[in-house]
């Protein structure tokens, strides 16, 4: 979208081996046709080594390691990525005299909470997973930054981002997977956990929102849908989309997920024009139908 406005776009990736490169090389591929396109692949904590070719006016920073269950078991790679990395990147923003930042933060930071819907001035905010640590953790550095640096940064909590192109770990994309595949759901506890679940063409809306704003120097701001669906509608709904009975199997409730997640997004709205438009059906739909679009086109190339 933004390429399509012909801005410049420095793309950085490490190819985190975290779920197959080829579906991240697949999503970048068309971009590399574009002129105002330049990719590097590097890490984030390396980011200073970069020398830039032209003037950048804005960092979106969407890398991190990924993942609350994950986070539990190497919880000290989280960390150094998620806070060093985002150190890096805001000493590069210094140093290039960047001064505006946007970060990808994440519902999780709100932890298990009872005052639902979660709002931005929350002040109890106790995290139950490194990731989501690591996540608040790195809010608080773009504050100090912003302070001592006059850089504009601009947290952006993230609710349950789906639709094409999602990580194939991610709960949408995966029972969808293994609905196709005839293969059983593993439906942790009751499936009665709630998730705030958002299209990605709405966080694309609110982080364009993000781009543009300028008034205050740091600012927190959920991007959800600001509705809720629990686990069992959700396998539910998916089923009704594919037109297929999916098999579930029963397990344990995972250590380290939250059992509701659920944004008020009156202050994206009012300083960010942020308007959530798509409902989960239609975001299922479309997700589905991207789905069937790369499997008819693996296929003509097999």
């Amino acid at each position: 979208m933004l390429l399509d406005k012909e801005n410049y776009i420095l793309s950085i990736d490490n190819y985190d081996d975290f779920y197959d490169i080829a579906i991240k090389k697949s999503n970048q591929k068309n971009h590399f046709e574009n002129p105002n396109f330049r990719f590097i692949q590097t890490d984030i904590r390396k980011i200073n080594d970069i020398k830039l070719d032209k003037e950048i006016d804005c960092i979106i920073h969407l890398a991190a390691k990924a993942g609350v269950r994950p986070s539990i078991e190497d919880a000290h790679e989280y960390f150094d990525t998620n806070i060093n990395g985002t150190l890096a990147m805001l000493e590069f923003a210094k140093k290039n005299k960047i001064q505006q930042f946007i970060f990808a933060s994440s519902s999780s930071v709100y932890g298990i909470n009872q005052n639902i819907p979660w709002s931005e001035n929350e002040t109890d905010m106790l995290p139950i997973s490194p990731y989501a640590s690591s996540k608040l953790a790195a809010e608080k550095i773009g504050f100090t930054y912003s302070y001592l640096y006059n850089i504009r940064f601009i947290a952006l909590r993230f609710f349950t981002v789906y639709g094409p192109k999602q990580r194939p770990d991610l709960a949408i994309q995966k029972f969808f997977n293994k609905i196709l595949n005839n293969q059983p759901i593993e439906m942790y506890g009751s499936g009665n956990t709630f998730r705030d679940y958002t299209y990605i063409d709405d966080i694309i809306q609110g982080i364009i929102g993000a781009i543009n704003y300028n008034r205050t120097m740091y600012e927190v701001i959920n991007l959800g849908n600001n509705t809720t669906i629990n686990l069992e509608e959700l396998i539910y709904q998916i089923g009704k989309v594919t037109q297929l009975s999916p098999k579930i199997i029963q397990a344990e409730y995972q250590v380290g997920d939250v059992p509701k997640t659920y944004a008020n997004i009156e202050k994206g709205k009012k300083i960010l024009n942020y308007n959530p438009k798509i409902e989960i059906h239609e975001g299922l739909m479309k997700q589905y139908e991207w789905i069937k679009k790369i499997k008819d086109v693996t296929k003509d190339n097999s």
